[in-house]
């Protein structure tokens, strides 16, 4: 993505979501923009017109941390988008360095991690990188998203499941929300990681295939994902309500471990057990011949 196209857009936008009211500022008559001004945005900031309007226009490298800020303040951002002005300024850097990044194709997860999500039975348990791509998983995360794993292609992806297959649209009952959520966490990650070819590869395939990724993606929303609840309705144990947090990885930076669970006594703890149960057969390991020789023998 152009990063001066990014600057700009989600400036505009930002400033287009505050009303004169909210900031102290006089309505007035005859005003011909949604939102604020960009002379009232650079008073509000404490700089001058000119240098706000390059600043919108795109010309974000050198901008000052403490102008950042200033912004961030006019504008009303809230933490996630605070972090995104930063990061589209950090990645307009000429001495910005892309972050280190797995190929999620080959990246497996070691054994120690594999052996902490098995240890995790009364709830899904999963990994995924900033793309939406769920990379590790225990048995139980494997049968909640078993609709995402079925799609072709790997390594399995939400957001593609998400907006490109229809069963979508009944494994999330709000899905629009839902789809909200997976289009800022990828706006997000886009602008902390803009040389990310598969993340850009993604979101070129999602806004050639999905009218609705389109609309969604042109609102320039963001958002930090690290706890709450969602209903879901699975298609083996029916409708779902569930509590999770993700938790960053510092063993494994940009990624993301999340954890799903039923508040105790309730009937989504008992449909995940239900579901455990499902897991147990349908994915168990086949029981080994117990005398191989004898049986090619034959």
């Amino acid at each position: 993505m152009d990063n001066r196209s990014e600057v700009s857009e989600f400036l505009s936008s930002r400033r287009a979501n505050v009303t004169p009211e909210q900031v102290g500022l006089p309505t007035g008559t005859n005003r011909r923009v949604k939102g604020l001004r960009r002379n009232e945005v650079a008073t509000l900031a404490g700089v001058s017109i000119e240098y706000y309007t390059r600043i919108e226009r795109g010309s974000i490298s050198g901008v000052s941390p403490e102008i950042l800020d200033a912004l961030a303040k006019a504008l009303r951002l809230d933490d996630a988008e605070r972090a995104h002005l930063f990061d589209l300024a950090h990645a307009a850097s000429p001495v910005a360095r892309p972050p280190r990044r797995r190929n999620p194709k080959t990246w497996t997860a070691h054994q120690s991690l594999q052996w902490v999500l098995d240890a995790i039975t009364a709830g899904p348990a999963f990994v995924r990188n900033g793309r939406m791509d769920i990379l590790a998983v225990n048995s139980l995360a494997r049968a909640f998203y078993k609709d995402v794993f079925e799609m072709p292609g790997q390594p399995p992806n939400i957001a593609r499941h998400a907006f490109l297959d229809p069963r979508a649209r009944d494994f999330y009952p709000d899905w629009e929300l839902f789809a909200e959520v997976i289009v800022a966490i990828l706006r997000t990650e886009a602008s902390r990681d803009p040389h990310n070819k598969d993340l850009h590869d993604l979101i070129g395939e999602l806004s050639t295939r999905s009218d609705d990724f389109r609309r969604l993606w042109s609102a320039h929303n963001v958002r930090h994902h690290g706890a709450g609840s969602k209903t879901f309705h699975h298609p083996i144990v029916g409708e779902v309500t569930l509590a999770y947090e993700g938790l960053e990885m510092a063993a494994e930076p940009g990624l993301t471990l999340t954890i799903y669970a039923g508040e105790p006594g309730s009937g989504s703890e008992q449909a995940l057990r239900l579901l455990a149960s499902w897991a147990a057969t349908e994915y168990a390991a086949p029981i080994p011949d117990p005398n191989p020789k004898k049986s090619a023998d034959h």
